[in-house]
């Protein structure tokens, strides 16, 4: 992977401003939206975070709630195809990978890859569970699980995931899983810590 060949830093710049502009503009839709519909079911919202589906279950204007449906289909139909460009993109780089003559320069290129798209497909495969299911098949503690594994596991494993790749990174982390497993130990037997 030739990073620093193939993009400057500019074009990073620009990737990363394009992502952090049309990430804004869409959480601005989305909340300008939101906060217009009026509710009539009072504003009890069962999730741990305001989350759209759960302010448009309260709403009672239908041309609001189907504007907003509206937007969360478009919204869909952008993220599937960016999930699509993503598998593209992997598929073109397993096959470059793939064509490596060093069996360690694959080994290293696909523990690079393999965690990204994980974690991608976890978010994506639950936004897409979260938003297409039938509302038959809703009920609040799916719904509360469901908005758990997209909002927060993939923030929260990314670090983990990336960061047990650096090997300082390892070595902490196992000294402390067994400082506290002899901790426990030694607190369960009695034995002098």
């Amino acid at each position: 992977l030739h990073y620093g060949t193939l993009l400057g830093s500019r074009a990073c710049a620009t990737m990363a401003a394009a992502a952090w502009g049309t990430g804004l503009l869409y959480s601005l839709l989305h909340t300008a939206t939101a906060f217009s519909v009026p509710l009539c079911q009072g504003n009890l919202v069962d999730q741990f975070f305001c989350e759209i589906a759960q302010i448009l279950k309260l709403s009672c204007s239908k041309s609001d709630y189907l504007r907003e449906v509206g937007i969360i289909y478009f919204s869909l139909c952008l993220i599937c195809g960016c999930f699509v460009f993503i598998v593209v993109s992997y598929v073109q780089i397993f096959r470059a990978v793939l064509r490596m003559p060093s069996e360690q320069g694959r080994h290293k290129a696909f523990s690079t890859c393999l965690p990204h798209l994980a974690v991608v497909s976890l978010f994506v495969s639950t936004c897409i569970f979260a938003y297409l299911k039938p509302p038959s098949f809703s009920s609040p503690s799916l719904d509360l699980l469901v908005s758990f594994l997209y909002s927060v596991v993939p923030p929260a494993v990314n670090p983990l995931i990336y960061g047990l790749r650096n090997q300082e990174l390892k070595a902490a982390v196992s000294n402390t899983y067994n400082f506290n497993i002899h901790k426990m130990h030694a607190g369960l037997t009695g034995a002098p810590r």
